[in-house]
């Protein structure tokens, strides 16, 4: 079973399981590949699930969640709507429940890699919508028998993404000089399908029960460097400008853009390691063949 379907993510996830999968939303899907859905009128702490609706189901996992919203509603629906629905998974016997979560969790910038073993620092509130779920899962897995398995991904890339990836694709096409040529940070990034590797192997690796995983590409690059990759898949010919980050962060101040700028230019890295040999897992995926397909 799966919610959040019709995302970016949740797309490439059922297109990589194939027809034995159930969809959880509050809509028909546009291009669904089946005809196993789950109508439901929101994904909150008051959705109410029929144990029909888990019938032969063995994993759940949990994409749904909203951003840019008020505090109140990304809690209702990002840690309330998870509970609730993991409380339903393990009433009615399923087996798993995997929760896509956030690296905002462990911190919003960093200057050592994140391990999933790290104190966390939620930042922004969307994060801590996504840790106070965190903190409910842990408890009903605790007092049920349902396996509880979380994952925090950096900035998610791949064809049709959206958010913070769609910008930087803007940004790449526009052939326009960009000033960005000397953001010499450092951030880890994942390719949708690592990331749906990694799921698919959360879904019955016995060692994954009531674990926490971080997930990257085994890349590491600057924000320039990513950048430089999207111009030359894509046959681009936008020049980046190497203007000093102290330049462009003042800059970025007078027109109202610092907080942006300051995400291209922070350095956010993960340490997967714990994630590969816990579960015998690698990235399937290089960075640059991750880029190659967001233009395929």
């Amino acid at each position: 079973m799966i919610t959040g379907g019709t995302g970016f993510i949740g797309r490439h996830l059922i297109n990589a399981l194939g027809e034995n999968v159930i969809e959880v939303h509050r809509g028909q899907p546009s291009g669904s590949i089946h005809n196993n859905i789950v109508k439901v009128e929101s994904i909150t702490g008051k959705t109410d699930y029929k144990s029909e609706y888990f019938n032969e189901v063995d994993c759940v996992i949990h994409l749904a969640a909203i951003a840019h919203s008020s505090s109140d509603e990304m809690h209702s629906v990002n840690c309330e709507g998870a509970a609730k629905l993991a409380k339903a998974a393990a009433v009615n016997g399923v087996r798993r429940f995997i929760f896509i979560s956030s690296i905002g969790v462990n911190g919003a910038c960093n200057s050592e890699p994140f391990k999933s073993s790290d104190a966390v620092k939620p930042e922004p509130m969307y994060a801590m919508s996504k840790y106070n779920a965190e903190i409910e899962l842990k408890k009903i897995a605790e007092q049920s028998a349902i396996e509880v398995v979380i994952i925090r991904p950096p900035l998610v890339y791949g064809k049709h993404a959206t958010g913070n990836f769609a910008k930087l694709i803007k940004l790449a096409n526009s052939n326009l000089p960009l000033p960005l040529g000397a953001i010499h940070n450092k951030r880890s990034f994942v390719a949708v399908d690592n990331l749906v590797s990694l799921i698919k192997t959360c879904i019955s690796h016995p060692k994954a029960a009531n674990k926490t995983f971080l997930v990257s590409d085994d890349d590491i690059v600057s924000t320039s460097e990513f950048l430089l990759k999207l111009i030359k898949a894509n046959n681009k010919a936008t020049k980046l400008i190497p203007l000093p980050v102290g330049l462009l962060i003042f800059l970025s101040k007078i027109v109202g853009k610092q907080d942006q700028v300051t995400k291209f230019t922070n350095s956010l890295t993960v340490d997967i390691e714990y994630t590969k040999s816990t579960l015998n897992w690698v990235p399937p995926l290089s960075l640059d063949e991750g880029v190659r397909r967001c233009f395929k």
